[in-house]
């Protein structure tokens, strides 16, 4: 019971108008740390390593290791595959993105205390926290169900006079192109075009968008002993998603009916601010600890808005193009921990592995004049707390370094509800000289995750197995000031 209503959560809109659901809250509280090349290449396990830009999104002690100013770019391209599988069908989609993944400088000033502080430093960039760039094509019979009998099961009971006021988004523009219509005699119990399923359906999900989180971040280097550092976060949201289903009667065997579509659009945008606050310590020349946390993020001005266009060509071809919507509202995300361990060997490299804890369940929206009381319960009930892991490790040879890593993102659904779980295969080379340095790296990303076209109390589909591959190449430039 606990997974079929998780499905309803997933797919099923607010109908009568737009809301936000559980899902949204995951989507924008889901950290996949990206920056430098060098920190992508060592799997984003820099939490006790530092001296990295990445540093001040992931634990700003990190930024203590610096002891001269940098300016650091990264451009990135990705390449994100997805596999589908429906009803016995595979449909595949691909998406290539270039984007810049940071930017970052670094101000070092040293303070020449012979048993103290012995430098202190001030960060401002932007680091990527999560990529949204991605293209999803699924398709596959059905010969039990259309879309159109959940529109048939949620008008049922609702004067076809009061469709629009009630959703002028899915079930009156359904109405209105005669996709559903009224029992003859009725004036609130419905038919639909499509009686008995039999159709080919099809689903293309095309998002587009990011995390940027702009820092300033201040650290200091006490003797050599202990680094510490704090991070002011602005992350900034921008997604964007258009959501295409269309049904077909390929075999021509429904009477008066083609084909209908359904294509909504949405964009999200919104700033929010945290704090990071963390510690490195040296016990000894071969070991460093770390730890870190961070405040949950409050958006404080989140902002969608959205339309629709149903099509239908049954006897002959309309469309409905819905009014514009738009919402603002609030969004908190979770608190993070971490812990950190890097074991240096001695000028030659290092093995560094990271820890991280956040509980999705701990997400909420509000807004004024509007109560989230369920949405909330949603999210407390379908997430769970997530054990994060990344490891990475660098070796040098003259002016080369080459370092790999691997990390692992726990699935942030509770009782097994659905997969989400992600890993990540790096790899990459760096050159340095005292002026500048060179590096490169490429990160592989895998992740399986469900997905329902349709569900309500009485109709569902078959759940899709999409496969998410993700391939990255990153070049960073750095400059080193003297």
């Amino acid at each position: 019971m606990k997974r079929y209503s998780f499905i309803l959560l997933l797919v099923v809109m607010s109908y009568g108008g737009f809301s936000q659901f559980a899902d949204d809250a995951l989507r924008f509280s889901q950290n996949y740390y990206q920056g430098t090349a060098r920190s992508m290449a060592l799997g984003s396990a820099v939490g006790a390593i530092g001296a990295d830009f990445s540093s001040a999104s992931i634990n700003p002690a990190g930024m203590g290791l610096f002891r001269t100013g940098e300016l650091s770019i990264s451009p990135e391209l990705a390449v994100r595959n997805a596999s589908s599988v429906y009803n016995g069908s595979l449909s595949e989609s691909s998406r290539t993105v270039f984007n810049l993944s940071n930017i970052g400088l670094v101000i070092v000033k040293p303070l020449n205390s012979p048993n103290g502080w012995k430098f202190f430093q001030f960060g401002v960039g932007m680091n990527r926290l999560n990529n949204y760039n991605t293209s999803v094509y699924m398709q596959g019979e059905n010969v039990s169900s259309s879309k159109l009998d959940v529109y048939k099961e949620l008008a049922d009971g609702i004067s076809f006079d009061q469709l629009e006021a009630y959703d002028p988004y899915e079930l009156y523009p359904a109405w209105y192109l005669y996709l559903i219509d009224t029992i003859p005699g009725t004036y609130d119990q419905y038919y639909t075009a499509v009686e008995y399923g039999g159709v080919t359906q099809r689903q293309q999900i095309l998002t587009k968008g990011s995390i940027n989180e702009w820092v300033f971040s201040f650290s200091g280097n006490y003797n050599e002993f202990l680094y510490l550092g704090a991070t002011i976060g602005l992350p900034y949201i921008r997604y964007f998603r258009e959501s295409s289903y269309a049904e077909f009667d390929i075999a021509d065997t429904i009477p008066y009916f083609n084909n209908w579509s359904f294509t909504e659009n949405l964009t999200t945008t919104g700033w929010g601010i945290n704090l990071k606050i963390g510690a490195i310590l040296k016990p000894a020349d071969w070991v460093r600890i770390g730890a870190a946390l961070h405040t949950p993020t409050y958006y404080w001005s989140m902002s969608d808005s959205w339309y629709t266009n149903t099509t239908a060509d049954l006897v002959g071809y309309d469309s409905y193009k819905s009014i514009i919507g738009n919402f603002d509202y609030n969004l908190s995300t979770p608190l993070r921990a971490m812990g950190s361990i890097g074991f240096i060997i001695g000028q030659h490299g290092f093995i560094s592995a990271d820890y991280e804890f956040a509980d999705y369940s701990t997400a909420k929206f509000s807004a004024r004049g509007y109560g989230y009381g369920e949405v909330n319960q949603d999210i407390k009930t379908y997430y769970k707390s997530t054990n994060n892991f990344r490891i990475g490790t660098e070796w040098r040879a003259s002016n080369f370094s080459f370092r790999g890593g691997y990390a692992l993102y726990d699935s942030p659904y509770a009782n097994d509800l659905n997969d989400g779980k992600r890993m990540t295969y790096s790899g990459g080379i760096g050159y340095k000289t005292h002026d500048y340095s060179i590096d490169f790296a490429y990160v592989q990303s895998v992740m399986n995750e469900d997905y329902y076209l349709y569900s309500t109390e009485n109709i569902t589909t078959n759940p899709v197995d999409n496969e998410f591959k993700t391939r990255s190449f990153i070049l960073s430039l750095k400059l080193y000031l003297d």
